[in-house]
């Protein structure tokens, strides 16, 4: 165990993400409601921000709420609109106590004021710490975070103050919601399922990914060093052949 640990230690992401998939599948195999899973899962986000924080991670992006799960059933939806206020009536000693920075991405235009008020009050209580970041991705989606850049880029062109010659992928970096943090090292997905669903996809495209058969209200900190592990095994090339 001590040479895993040092393994990992050697080789260390700066920007971890995790799809946090299976809360209701978790649930039902225990015979419980989806929302039991849903409920245990947002208590599992400390205990991996707390792992991730003792590991030395700088940043980690959290796939809470997409823009497609909308879609599922009414009850499922109300309970996941309850995150914000539970995640800071459970969470907010903790953060502050362990100094961890929290910022949201995602659309703002389909939340109700009460959860962007707190929101927004947790982003600027946290401003100003300097542990890891923790990146909230509720209401998110790559293809409307990525069709909000091509909209405002193109809104440049046409005031005249961006010439298209000198859009480069560099461009589109600094107008994502992420453009504030490290580059995406790992993205990991729990649960078992090996797709991204529409999840950092511009960030994701160098990326080390792991997909692991645990759900996320199952996922430990012994899990998490494990993704760690794998990552400090991979040849990152981006792209070039190592001599």
């Amino acid at each position: 165990m001590l040479f895993a640990k040092k393994t990992v230690l050697s080789r260390l992401p700066r920007h971890i993400a995790i799809i946090l998939d299976g809360n209701g599948r978790w649930a039902q195999k225990r015979g419980m409601p989806r929302t039991f899973g849903h409920r245990m899962g947002i208590k599992n986000i400390r205990t991996i921000t707390l792992a991730a924080q003792e590991l030395g991670i700088q940043a980690l992006s959290v796939f809470a709420f997409s823009t497609e799960n909308w879609n599922r059933p009414k009850d499922e939806v109300d309970f996941l609109m309850t995150m914000p206020s539970e995640f800071d009536r459970q969470f907010h000693d903790d953060f502050e106590k362990n100094d961890i920075k929290v910022v949201f991405s995602g659309r703002r235009t389909r939340l109700s004021e009460e959860n962007l008020r707190i929101m927004d009050r947790i982003a600027t209580e946290s401003r100003s710490r300097k542990g890891l970041v923790l990146n909230i991705c509720f209401d998110y989606g790559s293809y409307d975070e990525l069709s909000g850049v091509v909209r405002s880029i193109a809104e440049e062109v046409r005031s005249g103050t961006l010439s298209p010659e000198t859009i480069s992928s560099e461009t589109i970096s600094s107008r994502l919601m992420t453009k504030d943090l490290p580059p995406l090292d790992l993205l990991i997905r729990t649960s078992g399922e090996q797709r991204l669903s529409n999840f950092l996809l511009w960030q994701a495209a160098y990326a080390e990914l792991v997909f692991t058969p645990v759900h996320w209200p199952a996922f430990t900190k012994n899990d998490l060093i494990k993704a760690l592990e794998e990552y400090s095994r991979r040849d990152r090339r981006f792209g070039a052949v190592k001599g």
